[in-house]
C-alpha cells in the first residue's frame, strides 16, 4: 500500500489514541502550549482519515522518525485453502482450543447457543497470516492471541457485539491474525493474552524450508 492510500484510510480509535498520546508527550516536554495542545486534541477527535491525523504531529520529532511497519492486508480468499484447516463447533455446548497446537491458515468457529474459546497464545504459527472466521448465533466466540503479534478484525454484530483489539507488531515478520465474522444476538471478541509471546516463528519457518529443500535435493 503506497503512502497516499495509507493517508486516505479512515482513522480508527487506535489511530486517534496514538496521536493523542504523542500530543500529550509534546505538552509535557514543553513543545506545545496548553492552548495548542487543546486545539490539536479537538482536531484529532474530529479527524476522519489517517492523513488528517498526521497534520497535528507533522512539526513534532516523532513525524521524522521511521514509522512502524503495519500488518499486511488480509489475504484474499483465493489465497486461502478452499476448506478450513480446522472447524471448532459448539451447539448448545462449549468448545475450547488451547495449549500447544499448530494454527492453520484458515480456522472456522461456530457458536450456536454455545461458546467457543480459541487460545492462540501458545500455538505454533507455521504461517504468517491466519484467518479465523467466526459465527456466533445466540452464543459467543472468544479469541486470544500472543501480545507481540498483529491482530485485525473485520465483522459486525446484529443485535450482538463484535469487538477486536487491533494491534500492530513492531516486527514485520510477526504472525498476523485476522478475525472475521458475525455475531447475531451473540458476541465475538478478540483480545491479546498479556504476558504471552511468540518468539521463534522465523526459526520454525526456516527449518521447515530447509527440510523441504533437502528432501527435494535427495530425490
Amino acid at each position: 500500500m503506497d503512502l497516499q492510500k495509507q493517508t486516505d484510510l479512515r482513522a480508527s480509535d487506535a489511530d486517534r489514541d496514538r496521536v493523542a498520546d504523542i500530543l500529550r508527550d509534546a505538552l509535557a516536554e514543553g513543545r506545545l502550549t496548553a492552548e495548542e495542545h487543546a486545539e490539536r486534541v479537538e482536531g484529532v477527535l474530529a479527524a476522519k482519515t489517517v492523513g488528517e491525523l498526521e497534520v497535528f504531529v507533522k512539526d513534532l520529532p516523532v513525524a521524522h522518525t521511521p514509522r512502524a511497519t503495519t500488518a499486511p492486508l488480509r489475504p484474499a480468499d483465493a489465497a486461502l485453502p478452499a476448506d478450513p484447516d480446522e472447524n471448532i463447533v459448539a451447539v448448545f455446548s462449549s468448545a475450547t482450543r488451547r495449549g500447544r497446537w499448530r494454527a492453520g491458515r484458515r480456522i472456522h468457529a461456530y457458536a450456536i447457543f454455545g461458546s467457543v474459546e480459541i487460545d492462540l497464545s501458545e500455538a505454533l504459527f507455521e504461517y504468517q497470516q491466519v484467518v479465523v472466521k467466526t459465527y456466533a448465533i445466540l452464543g459467543s466466540v472468544e479469541v486470544r492471541v500472543p501480545e507481540n503479534i498483529s491482530l485485525r478484525g473485520t465483522g459486525g454484530g446484529i443485535l450482538g457485539s463484535f469487538e477486536v483489539d487491533t494491534m500492530d507488531s513492531g516486527d514485520p515478520n510477526a504472525p498476523v491474525v485476522y478475525l472475521d465474522g458475525w455475531a447475531v444476538l451473540g458476541s465475538v471478541e478478540g483480545r491479546p493474552r498479556r504476558g504471552r509471546v511468540v518468539a521463534d516463528i522465523l526459526d520454525r519457518v526456516q527449518r521447515k524450508v530447509d527440510r523441504s529443500s533437502r528432501k527435494h535435493l535427495d530425490r
